[in-house]
């Protein structure tokens, strides 16, 4: 076409620039990189274990399980108990947290439940209906260490 012969098309083809995959780094929680979605359209029920990085924004009931990072996106309905390095919200999670590293509620998230990490950030905004425990990062032998703060208790707005 054009003036072409299909040997020259072929050739043309072959020069395109091909997107490749993203290459992750042996260390994911380092890298940041998602390896793995659930988009808005999606229901899970069950457990869930990874390492890495991992987005939600659909629904999830169960459990989820990982030493890496959980994304729960602005959409997103979460029902579980989560055991992860660090947990950063800006949907709705019912249920148990445990964060190794840290949790941090970005507005606009509604929490209702338990959270124990070691640090925890919520914007302006947040809902936050639960109990938080922080202890140092790494103590989590002894429950004398522990910070308890009562949402209702700790934090009165006048």
């Amino acid at each position: 076409m054009f003036g072409k012969n299909t040997a020259e098309k072929s050739e043309d083809v072959m020069d395109s620039p091909v997107v490749a995959s993203p290459v992750l780094s042996s260390n994911h929680e380092e890298s940041g990189d998602i390896i793995a979605f659930v988009g808005e359209e999606v229901t899970f029920k069950g457990t869930i274990r990874y390492q890495g990085t991992v987005r939600v924004d659909g629904r999830l009931e169960g459990e989820i399980y990982t030493d890496g990072n959980l994304i729960i996106g602005q959409k997103a309905v979460i029902t579980a108990k989560i055991e992860a390095g660090t947990v950063t919200c800006q949907g709705r999670i019912t249920g148990e947290v445990l964060a190794k590293n840290r949790v941090k509620l970005l507005s606009p998230a509604v929490f209702d439940g338990s959270i124990n990490t070691p640090l925890l950030s919520m914007d302006e905004g947040v809902l936050f209906n639960g109990t938080c425990n922080m202890s140092q990062k790494g103590d989590r032998k002894g429950l004398g260490s522990k910070l308890v703060v009562s949402v209702e208790e700790g934090v009165k707005v006048k």
